[in-house]
């Protein structure tokens, strides 16, 4: 019975894989030809294009390091190869979340609307809130492979650099466990811009739909029909997003009930399903992205 649910979420995690490279290498592949056509970009095309890559690299990642260390165990466990393994990964995973919260921002400010002051002024300088908050990113992105390194070389010292496969798999499992822990740590902030802009902006279309009802006394126009798609997939976003946090949040809270590969396997679906899904939620919310898959739902 194992065997065949291990095999199950195997083949889900596959499929997710897939979907996510495909989906992402999609929106990659239309906003660079775009871009060759027009000879120009817009900012969010710059950071969608920049997001997609992000997201193939971080979907490639594991397997492209589990893919090491079944071939070469030795290999792996060399004191060159964590570094790289490890400042790769902080690396891609930093590039996917905060690109992530810079486009949750530019949305909020570009849709969103309210009367605040501040919020006025920041609207009108998105681009540049949008830059600078992911230039200041990266003195996050610098700290966090610091603390990586830090970490891996008391590990290495206090097993004398005795890195090999049999002696110390274990011992790296509790590492990695630390790893994951830093790692989720200094994704609190994107998460959290992400989910404050996103909030902000449900609010902003909700308020506006029943404005909107009550003007026009129940009809649903086109630009009625609009908002609500707009606020679907906003939702949508949002809960993708706050199950991919979780699933992290167990990975790291709980590594003794990870020992088990169905549990592994059942928190990696989960966390796959953000990086993933969401590049469809991207498309289906952008019309230049989805006429090609929908010719007759483009406008």
């Amino acid at each position: 019975m194992d065997g065949i649910v291990h095999r199950i979420l195997e083949i889900i995690l596959t499929v997710e894989f897939t979907i996510g490279v495909l989906g992402n290498g999609f929106i990659t592949v239309v906003n660079c030809v775009d871009w060759v056509k027009r000879r120009k970009i817009s900012s969010v095309d710059q950071i969608l294009t920049a997001l997609a890559l992000s997201r193939i690299g971080q979907l490639l990642f594991p397997f492209i390091y589990a893919f090491i260390y079944a071939l070469h165990p030795d290999v792996f466990m060399s004191r060159k190869m964590l570094k790289i393994i490890i400042v790769t990964g902080a690396m891609v995973n930093h590039s996917s979340i905060w690109l992530a919260a810079g486009l949750s921002i530019f949305y909020f400010l570009k849709i969103a609307n309210f009367s605040n002051s501040l919020f006025l002024y920041l609207k009108w300088r998105v681009k540049k809130v949008v830059s600078v908050t992911l230039l200041m990113s990266l003195n996050f992105l610098i700290l966090n492979i610091v603390l990586l390194n830090t970490q891996l070389d008391v590990w290495i010292a206090a097993y004398k650099g005795n890195l090999t496969f049999s002696s110390n798999l274990d011992k790296f499992a509790q590492f990695s466990h630390t790893f994951s822990f830093i790692n989720v740590m200094f994704m609190v902030i994107p998460f959290t811009l992400s989910l404050m802009t996103a909030l902000l902006l449900i609010f902003s279309l909700w308020r506006h739909l029943k404005r909107m009802h009550h003007s026009a006394k129940g009809s649903r126009d086109a630009s009625t029909v609009a908002h609500v798609k707009a606020l679907q997939l906003v939702i949508t976003f949002l809960l993708l997003y706050v199950i991919f946090f979780l699933s992290l949040l167990v990975e790291i809270c709980n590594p003794v009930f990870l020992d088990k590969y169905i549990i592994i396997l059942i928190v990696w679906s989960i966390g796959v399903t953000f990086p993933s899904g969401h590049s469809f939620i991207l498309i289906l919310g952008n019309n230049k992205l989805k006429r090609p898959l929908f010719p007759c739902c483009g406008s």
